[in-house]
């Protein structure tokens, strides 16, 4: 299957991380592999334009950019707060005098709602404050119980890949032995096979100077047998038939 990883390790059962020289010589490869990448221009193409200005709001763009121009921050203004006089040369104008006196109604009606809002908050701040308190701990509790069962989870999740790998890991070994069993046993038959082409050589070499013994000497077939010698006396066949040494047949001497 195209994209499939194949993971070959097991960290469980795996032993020799920790051994003098791994660490150095891992990170070493991971340096080499670095130096021989060459990124291609395209590989990121799949994915969508990064937007790092999606969470920034107009204060922040001007803030960002009064801190890239390296300009000074703006003081606190307190133009609000502040109750001027006509200018000089309007002091004899009832318009500026009016625009006066607004601005200081205006100051004393948000003087008046900033000491309404401290009242309020005096009489209604604490179970205010309490009632938010006590939908924090909620959701601080809910979120407690959201991580513990993300725990469990993983927790759960490492037992089940330590068990799964403890039982690769049995299997592994199973077959490693018999993998040493079956090449043992090969070995053994391999040199007894040896052992036994040896020998069928040297069978085979004593057939070939056998035969080669006999076809030198074919004369001695055609060469008359030894006569056997029987209490001294040859056992040739006489004239009458009779072997000599031996008693005449009755019937033969009746009939002469």
């Amino acid at each position: 299957m195209a994209g499939e990883v194949i993971v070959d390790a097991l960290p469980y059962i795996d032993h020799g991380y920790d051994d003098v020289g791994v660490r150095e010589s891992a990170l070493a490869m991971v340096e080499e592999e670095c130096r021989r990448y060459r990124p291609t221009k395209n590989y990121l193409d799949h994915l969508p334009p990064l937007n790092s200005t999606a969470f920034e709001t107009p204060l922040m763009t001007n803030e960002f950019e009064r801190i890239q121009n390296r300009q000074p921050m703006e003081t606190l203004s307190m133009k609000r707060y502040e109750l001027p006089p006509p200018p000089s040369g309007k002091l004899s104008e009832v318009s500026a005098w009016q625009e006066s006196i607004e601005n200081s109604m205006a100051q004393l009606e948000h003087q008046w709602v900033r000491s309404l809002n401290l009242e309020l908050m005096l009489d209604y701040g604490p179970e205010a404050w309490k009632s938010y308190l006590e939908v924090f701990t909620a959701m601080q509790a809910k979120a407690q119980l959201q991580l513990q069962q993300l725990r469990k989870d993983m927790q759960d999740i490492n037992w089940q890949r330590k068990q799964a790998q403890t039982q690769a890991g049995e299997r592994l070994r199973s077959l490693e032995a018999h993998w040493v069993l079956l090449v043992s046993k090969n070995y053994e038959i391999e040199t007894e096979c040896v052992e036994l082409e040896k020998v069928v050589h040297a069978a085979r070499e004593e057939l070939q100077k056998l035969s080669a013994q006999t076809a030198q000497s074919p004369q001695n077939e055609n060469q008359d047998p030894i006569p056997e010698q029987t209490n001294g006396h040859s056992r040739e066949t006489e004239s009458n038939g009779n072997v000599s040494g031996e008693e005449p047949d009755e019937s033969s001497n009746e009939s002469q």
